[in-house]
């Protein structure tokens, strides 16, 4: 997918910019020109926000995404491992070493369902219910480290949520 910088769907119509696929470009190489992709402020973004984080997360001794894994967990307590998986975007490949760290420092229990071996609950401890007490300034501190008002971080946040769901 590409856009024009300034914002539109290159060559577009104002009543067709979600249909991307079907946009006539300038110049024939135009759509491969790294200012016109989509992805890459996308890309970018992602890796700042993870870099803005990183000093706000060590105080916690936690990296991204075990914190957002704590979250899930904080919120519903105890979740199947692949329903986690699916919360925070990450395969059991990636998921299953995290929460062995998770277990090992002490905020995370891993439990094998008698019924189906393959199927695994992860449940935060009390030692991890404490960690929430120390993460819960974190989100405002990121609120100021963004440079968004309120109102632009909720269209970005519904915008993304759409990219992400696919339509």
């Amino acid at each position: 997918m590409f856009f024009k910088p300034s914002g539109g769907v290159s060559g577009a119509p104002a009543d067709e910019q979600h249909a991307c696929i079907t946009v006539k470009m300038e110049k024939k190489y135009d759509c491969l020109k790294l200012e016109n992709q989509l992805c890459f402020p996308l890309y970018a973004c992602s890796k700042e926000i993870v870099r803005r984080y990183k000093p706000l997360l060590d105080e916690l001794d936690l990296t991204y995404t075990q914190y957002i894994t704590m979250m899930v967990l904080w919120e519903h307590g105890s979740v199947n491992v692949k329903e986690l998986g699916d919360y925070v975007c990450l395969d059991s490949g990636t998921l299953t070493p995290l929460l062995k760290k998770l277990e090992s420092k002490g905020y995370v229990t891993r439990t094998r369902s008698k019924d189906d071996e393959r199927c695994v609950t992860a449940e935060v401890t009390p030692e991890g219910m404490k960690l929430r007490d120390k993460a819960v300034k974190v989100p405002m501190k990121m609120c100021g480290m963004i440079g968004l008002t309120p109102e632009e971080a909720g269209t970005l946040a519904l915008l993304l949520k759409k990219v992400i769901k696919g339509n």
